[in-house]
């Protein structure tokens, strides 16, 4: 997955790896490159909210202007 992924393909791969750790899916080996994995997601996300709701203000604040 890229950059571009969207948040809900992430949410879901993050849900999976959560999963697979908690449940001793995984081996030790795995270990390391799904926390990699799963901060690479956590990003993903992260930017995808922010973004969310920078447009979100900017839409609000222009609908303010018009009134």
């Amino acid at each position: 997955m890229s950059d571009q992924t969207n948040y809900t393909k992430a949410f879901e791969e993050l849900q999976t790896i959560v999963t697979e750790i908690e449940s001793g899916e995984i081996s030790v080996d795995e270990l390391s490159d799904k926390v990699k994995r799963a901060t690479e997601l956590i990003r993903i996300c992260k930017t995808k909210l922010t973004t969310t709701e920078e447009n979100v203000n900017q839409i609000l604040r222009d609908l303010e202007g018009e009134e």
